[in-house]
């Protein structure tokens, strides 16, 4: 049976991009947020084999240090002509610096050394799994994602990772050329259109009451 979250809640990040989006998801529904580095809670390491996985282990890691419920994102883009790489490493190809450019850097060159110079080799898609964790370890997990193209050189300062070489399917601007309501803002403002904003209508389906 699903719960629903009805109080604070702890995000499970120290990305101050990626909480920066989350908060404003949650921001229509009345809730009391706070990130995991906010708290001072160290990172668990991410020992999972899938977005799910990792998703989970820091929630339930948030949930068992705060007593609160816990709210975490794993997400990443996959580039088929990488074999889904670099997926579930994607921040970690931007090194403990988390220099995204150099990471971007890193796929253009792999992509040319495999001659995926036109976009139909070119093609590529951003995951996000959401979890929320009680301290009394029940969760509740969802997927989404969205398609696009890589572009190079890549464009635009929105956003933040590899915004700024992912092009959406349908669209004529990247994620970094997008406003954060452009990007994950949900209706009527936006469209929903992100991996994160995907996943979390799924989540707010089943776990969230609009104030």
């Amino acid at each position: 049976m699903h719960r629903r979250i009805t109080d604070k809640l702890v995000i499970a990040t120290h990305n101050p991009g990626k909480l920066a989006e989350m908060k404003e998801l949650l921001a229509p529904y009345g809730i009391a947020a706070v990130s995991a580095g906010e708290l001072g809670l160290t990172e668990p390491e991410e020992t999972g084999n899938d977005f799910r996985s990792n998703a989970a282990i820091k929630a339930i890691a948030a949930a068992q240090a705060t007593k609160l419920p816990a709210f975490a994102d794993d997400s990443g883009i996959v580039v088929d002509a990488l074999d889904g790489a670099p997926g579930i490493y994607s921040a970690r190809w931007a090194g403990p610096s988390k220099d995204f450019n150099a990471a971007m850097a890193q796929i253009e060159r792999l992509l040319q050394e495999r001659g995926a110079t036109t976009p139909d080799k070119r093609t590529a898609h951003f995951v996000s799994a959401l979890c929320v964790a009680w301290p009394d370890d029940h969760l509740e997990e969802v997927e989404a994602r969205v398609d696009g193209t890589l572009i190079w050189p890549p464009r635009g300062n929105a956003g933040f990772g590899y915004d700024p070489m992912f092009l959406p399917d349908g669209h004529t601007r990247t994620f970094g050329e997008m406003t954060s309501i452009e990007k994950h803002g949900l209706p009527p403002l936006g469209l929903g259109l992100s991996h994160r904003a995907r996943a979390f209508v799924k989540l707010a389906e089943i776990c969230l009451e609009p104030r």
